[in-house]
């Protein structure tokens, strides 16, 4: 729901369409061809290479990085999908400073390492605006398969098991596919409508049918298996957790990734956005909400975590570029209490201090909320009889992209390997 104007410093059209335009432009626009032949001339082809082990969808980083400074980015872009058919927005959003870019060997030696995403996004880029889907689908199999969320793992899971002949059936609760991509990722990462057009591009294979439903109220787990041979859950995580200090259902507060998803969604000049921003939480999600509020034009944002810096689940990358964008980040503090013109903090020593804040976002984690699924919160296993899950909503989900991405694509798998009677 959407903040309204008329609350006291909240207010839409803070700045003009061209300050929004270049706020919200790509934020690491791809390389050309030139670009991305010098980058990649950096690579040193490393054997048994770290950054293929640091890549959650263990994508062969050196070869296809070879097959760019060969000229055939085409060959390096199937080379990523074979592993990963996110390819695409995960070079766009992937946390590549805390993974393959991370234990490069140019970036221990150096401190700068080989732009492994940038070089990754050349490569689907070139392939996707060719319109050119690089894999073929399977004969059928005649075996049906009900995917539940159409977010990273769900897609995953969809493409993977179609392209090996099975029919696929996803639902999906929103009005669109893509999930995280779509409604949870900052709009400067993912620009020009991406996530819409990757799914588009995803769904050539083949074999794959999105239809309208949630889990738990359009449809049952229990339906499900006996209409399907095999059921895979890619809920992500539909609930958030509360903060319980006085003031917290003011009008003004909300949760941070109700923000983000209606800034996704609509004309950002239009949308209200407070002249003092406070946001509370040290995650991804309050890092897009501060930046973003800063973007859309609040004068003052600050994003307040309660323990210390090295603990913060945002990166030391997304913390200084939520710093450079002009957001102040206070550590150490917990919030006490809210009201309708500040919030009122303590740190561990006692000492408490007041930011004036005209609109406050909760950015304190999400949690699953799908009984009888999943009971107090616990996430739902990776593999039941004929359901399996992944993502954020099973075990181990880290709420990244490419983590939901390989476990979709390995449920997929296990899911093929039953269904054709390899293993039982």
């Amino acid at each position: 729901m959407t903040q309204s104007p008329m609350t006291p410093g909240i207010a839409a059209n803070r700045l003009s369409q061209a300050e929004m335009a270049a706020n919200f432009a790509d934020i690491a626009p791809r390389f050309d061809r030139h670009e991305a032949m010098v980058a990649a001339d950096r690579c040193y082809f490393c054997h048994d290479a770290p950054c293929m082990t640091a890549c959650p969808t263990s994508i062969d980083i050196p070869l296809f990085i070879r097959q760019i400074a060969t000229g055939t980015p085409e060959a390096a872009a199937k080379t990523i999908f074979a592993q990963n058919i996110m390819g695409g927005m995960c070079a766009r959003v992937c946390p590549t400073e805390t993974l393959c870019e991370e234990v490069c060997v140019r970036e221990v030696a150096e401190g700068k390492p080989v732009e492994i995403g940038r070089l990754q996004r050349f490569a689907t880029d070139t392939l996707m605006d060719k319109g050119i889907h690089p894999f073929t689908r399977a004969a059928p199999s005649g075996k049906r398969v009900a995917v539940v969320g159409a977010g990273p793992a769900g897609l995953s899971c969809a493409h993977r098991l179609a392209l090996h002949g099975h029919e696929v059936t996803v639902f999906e609760r929103r009005p669109k596919p893509g999930g995280l991509n779509e409604y949870g990722i900052a709009a400067y990462k993912s620009a020009d409508d991406f996530a819409a057009r990757e799914v588009d591009w995803l769904l050539k294979i083949g074999g794959i049918t999105i239809r309208p439903g949630a889990l738990g109220s359009d449809i049952s787990l229990a339906a499900l298996e006996a209409d399907h041979d095999a059921v895979f859950l890619g809920i992500g995580l539909g609930g958030v957790n509360a903060l319980t200090i006085p003031g917290a259902d003011l009008p003004h507060v909300r949760n941070a990734v109700d923000f983000i998803a209606e800034l996704r969604q609509c004309d950002k000049s239009a949308l209200p956005v407070g002249r003092d921003v406070v946001v509370i939480g040290g995650g991804m999600t309050a890092v897009d909400a501060a930046v973003q509020s800063k973007l859309l034009g609040a004068q003052t944002v600050t994003m307040v975590y309660r323990r210390t810096k090295d603990k913060m689940s945002a990166s030391l990358y997304e913390q200084d570029h939520a710093t450079a964008a002009g957001v102040k980040i206070i550590y150490g503090a917990a919030p006490k209490a809210i009201t309708p013109a500040g919030v009122e903090f303590a740190y561990e020593t006692g000492e408490t201090f007041v930011l004036p804040a005209d609109q406050v976002f909760k950015a304190i984690g999400q949690t699953l909320t799908l009984p009888p699924i999943a009971k107090d919160g616990a996430k739902l296993a990776r593999r039941s009889g004929k359901v399996w899950a992944g993502g954020d909503c099973a075990a181990g989900g880290e709420d990244l992209t490419v983590t939901a991405v390989a476990q979709g694509r390995d449920a997929a798998e296990e899911i093929n390997a039953v269904l054709v009677g390899a293993v039982g």
